[in-house]
Protein backbone atom coordinates (compact mmCIF):
# COMPACT_ATOMS: atom_id res chain seq x y z
CA UNK A 1 0.00 0.00 0.00
CA UNK A 2 1.58 3.23 -0.97
CA UNK A 3 1.32 6.51 1.70
CA UNK A 4 -1.15 8.18 -0.68
CA UNK A 5 -3.32 5.18 -0.57
CA UNK A 6 -2.78 4.80 3.02
CA UNK A 7 -3.58 8.26 4.05
CA UNK A 8 -6.67 7.77 2.29
CA UNK A 9 -7.77 4.83 3.61
CA UNK A 10 -7.29 6.60 7.36
CA UNK A 11 -9.53 9.29 6.58
CA UNK A 12 -12.24 7.09 5.33
CA UNK A 13 -12.04 4.74 8.34
CA UNK A 14 -11.88 8.36 10.49
CA UNK A 15 -15.07 9.21 8.36
CA UNK A 16 -17.09 6.23 8.75
CA UNK A 17 -16.83 6.36 12.81
CA UNK A 18 -18.20 9.66 12.02
CA UNK A 19 -20.90 8.32 10.24
CA UNK A 20 -21.46 5.63 12.54
CA UNK A 21 -21.77 7.91 15.80
CA UNK A 22 -24.10 10.50 13.66
CA UNK A 23 -26.42 7.61 13.05
CA UNK A 24 -27.35 7.01 16.05
CA UNK A 25 -29.85 9.36 16.98
CA UNK A 26 -29.32 8.55 20.87
CA UNK A 27 -25.88 10.01 20.37
CA UNK A 28 -27.27 13.59 19.42
CA UNK A 29 -30.04 13.65 22.14
CA UNK A 30 -27.25 12.81 25.05
CA UNK A 31 -25.07 15.75 23.98
CA UNK A 32 -28.33 18.28 23.96
CA UNK A 33 -29.00 16.27 27.46
CA UNK A 34 -25.74 17.03 28.39
CA UNK A 35 -25.52 20.98 27.34
CA UNK A 36 -28.46 21.60 29.05
CA UNK A 37 -26.94 19.34 32.80
CA UNK A 38 -24.07 21.96 32.00
CA UNK A 39 -25.58 25.00 31.53
CA UNK A 40 -27.47 24.47 34.60
CA UNK A 41 -24.64 23.34 36.70
CA UNK A 42 -22.64 26.80 35.53
CA UNK A 43 -26.05 28.80 36.30
CA UNK A 44 -26.41 27.15 39.71
CA UNK A 45 -22.57 28.02 40.54
CA UNK A 46 -20.78 25.01 40.06
CA UNK A 47 -17.76 24.10 38.71
CA UNK A 48 -16.79 20.98 36.19
CA UNK A 49 -13.99 19.01 36.60
CA UNK A 50 -12.36 17.15 33.69
CA UNK A 51 -9.69 14.42 33.60
CA UNK A 52 -8.27 11.74 31.79
CA UNK A 53 -4.95 10.36 30.57
CA UNK A 54 -2.46 10.86 27.51
CA UNK A 55 -4.81 11.82 24.43
CA UNK A 56 -7.77 11.97 26.89
CA UNK A 57 -5.68 14.46 29.60
CA UNK A 58 -5.14 16.48 26.33
CA UNK A 59 -8.74 16.26 25.49
CA UNK A 60 -9.83 17.36 29.02
CA UNK A 61 -7.10 20.70 29.62
CA UNK A 62 -8.53 21.58 25.43
CA UNK A 63 -12.27 21.57 27.05
CA UNK A 64 -11.21 23.61 30.24
CA UNK A 65 -9.30 26.14 28.21
CA UNK A 66 -11.84 26.64 25.44
CA UNK A 67 -14.74 26.83 28.59
CA UNK A 68 -12.51 29.24 30.96
CA UNK A 69 -10.90 31.61 27.71
CA UNK A 70 -12.72 31.35 24.53
CA UNK A 71 -14.92 29.29 22.04
CA UNK A 72 -15.64 31.38 19.49
CA UNK A 73 -16.63 34.75 20.16
CA UNK A 74 -15.91 36.29 23.54
CA UNK A 75 -18.57 35.46 26.25
CA UNK A 76 -17.53 35.50 30.19
CA UNK A 77 -15.63 32.38 31.15
CA UNK A 78 -17.03 29.65 32.77
CA UNK A 79 -15.67 27.73 35.12
CA UNK A 80 -14.08 24.46 33.77
CA UNK A 81 -11.05 22.65 35.64
CA UNK A 82 -8.74 19.94 34.33
CA UNK A 83 -7.20 18.29 36.36
CA UNK A 84 -3.44 18.16 35.07
CA UNK A 85 -1.33 20.08 37.26
CA UNK A 86 1.86 18.44 37.64
CA UNK A 87 3.03 19.03 40.53
CA UNK A 88 0.01 17.33 41.80
CA UNK A 89 0.34 14.82 39.62
CA UNK A 90 3.82 13.93 40.86
CA UNK A 91 3.22 14.57 43.92
CA UNK A 92 -0.37 12.52 44.33
CA UNK A 93 1.07 9.42 42.65
CA UNK A 94 4.89 9.31 44.51
CA UNK A 95 3.00 9.46 47.66
CA UNK A 96 0.02 7.57 47.53
CA UNK A 97 0.13 5.89 43.72
CA UNK A 98 -0.83 6.90 40.38
CA UNK A 99 -4.80 5.28 40.84
CA UNK A 100 -5.38 8.82 43.46
CA UNK A 101 -3.98 11.55 40.95
CA UNK A 102 -7.42 12.42 40.38
CA UNK A 103 -9.57 11.46 43.66
CA UNK A 104 -7.57 13.71 45.79
CA UNK A 105 -8.49 16.97 44.07
CA UNK A 106 -12.00 16.41 43.97
CA UNK A 107 -11.86 15.40 47.40
CA UNK A 108 -10.30 18.79 48.16
CA UNK A 109 -12.78 20.57 45.79
CA UNK A 110 -15.52 19.00 44.26
CA UNK A 111 -19.19 19.52 45.95
CA UNK A 112 -22.39 18.99 44.89
CA UNK A 113 -23.62 20.42 42.04
CA UNK A 114 -20.39 19.85 40.54
CA UNK A 115 -19.83 17.81 37.75
CA UNK A 116 -16.87 15.52 36.34
CA UNK A 117 -16.62 14.65 32.98
CA UNK A 118 -14.76 11.60 32.78
CA UNK A 119 -12.28 10.71 29.53
CA UNK A 120 -11.28 7.30 29.19
CA UNK A 121 -11.14 5.66 25.59
CA UNK A 122 -11.31 1.97 27.29
CA UNK A 123 -13.57 2.93 30.36
CA UNK A 124 -11.33 1.27 32.61
CA UNK A 125 -8.52 3.38 33.50
CA UNK A 126 -8.39 3.44 37.29
CA UNK A 127 -7.27 6.62 38.30
CA UNK A 128 -10.53 8.16 36.31
CA UNK A 129 -12.65 5.20 37.71
CA UNK A 130 -11.64 6.36 41.22
CA UNK A 131 -11.83 10.22 40.16
CA UNK A 132 -16.16 8.80 39.66
CA UNK A 133 -15.94 7.54 42.90
CA UNK A 134 -14.32 10.37 44.79
CA UNK A 135 -17.43 12.89 42.51
CA UNK A 136 -20.10 9.98 43.76
CA UNK A 137 -18.93 10.83 47.52
CA UNK A 138 -18.99 14.02 46.97
CA UNK A 139 -22.60 14.44 45.16
CA UNK A 140 -21.50 15.16 41.84
CA UNK A 141 -22.88 14.48 38.74
CA UNK A 142 -21.14 12.36 35.97
CA UNK A 143 -21.02 12.13 32.18
CA UNK A 144 -18.99 10.17 30.89
CA UNK A 145 -16.67 10.23 27.33
CA UNK A 146 -16.23 6.34 26.69
CA UNK A 147 -15.17 3.80 24.11
CA UNK A 148 -14.95 0.19 23.89
CA UNK A 149 -17.69 -0.78 25.92
CA UNK A 150 -17.63 1.81 28.29
CA UNK A 151 -15.97 -0.46 30.78
CA UNK A 152 -16.08 0.35 34.93
CA UNK A 153 -16.43 3.53 34.54
CA UNK A 154 -20.29 3.79 32.61
CA UNK A 155 -21.67 1.97 36.50
CA UNK A 156 -20.66 5.28 37.64
CA UNK A 157 -21.73 7.74 35.07
CA UNK A 158 -25.04 9.52 35.44
CA UNK A 159 -24.99 9.61 31.55
CA UNK A 160 -22.40 9.13 29.20
CA UNK A 161 -21.16 8.81 25.00
CA UNK A 162 -19.58 5.71 23.71
CA UNK A 163 -17.56 6.41 21.15
CA UNK A 164 -17.68 3.81 18.23
CA UNK A 165 -14.16 2.81 17.01
CA UNK A 166 -11.63 0.12 17.60
CA UNK A 167 -8.57 2.04 18.21
CA UNK A 168 -7.66 4.90 20.93
CA UNK A 169 -7.02 7.20 17.91
CA UNK A 170 -10.76 7.13 16.19
CA UNK A 171 -11.93 6.78 19.53
CA UNK A 172 -10.68 9.97 20.48
CA UNK A 173 -11.88 11.93 17.23
CA UNK A 174 -14.82 11.94 17.98
CA UNK A 175 -14.95 12.64 21.79
CA UNK A 176 -12.75 16.21 20.68
CA UNK A 177 -16.13 16.48 18.27
CA UNK A 178 -18.18 15.97 21.11
CA UNK A 179 -16.37 18.27 23.36
CA UNK A 180 -16.78 21.16 20.69
CA UNK A 181 -20.40 20.58 20.54
CA UNK A 182 -20.93 20.52 23.90
CA UNK A 183 -19.39 24.14 24.42
CA UNK A 184 -21.08 25.53 21.28
CA UNK A 185 -24.35 24.30 22.68
CA UNK A 186 -23.83 25.82 26.25
CA UNK A 187 -22.88 28.75 24.37
CA UNK A 188 -25.92 28.55 22.58
CA UNK A 189 -28.17 28.11 25.44
CA UNK A 190 -26.47 30.90 28.09
CA UNK A 191 -25.37 33.10 25.22
CA UNK A 192 -27.84 33.43 22.21
CA UNK A 193 -26.66 36.91 21.41
CA UNK A 194 -23.39 35.38 20.39
CA UNK A 195 -25.25 32.97 17.74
Amino acid sequence: MDILHSIQSSLLDAQDTLNQFIKNVDNIKVIAETAAVIKDVFEQQGKIFTCGNGGSLCDAIHFAEECTGKFRDNRKPLPVIALSDAGHITCTANDFGFAEIFARPLQALGHPGDLLLAISTSGNSENVVRAAEAAKSKQMQIFGLLGKDGGKLIHYCDSYLIAPGDTADRIQEIHIKVLHILIEQVERLMFPDNY
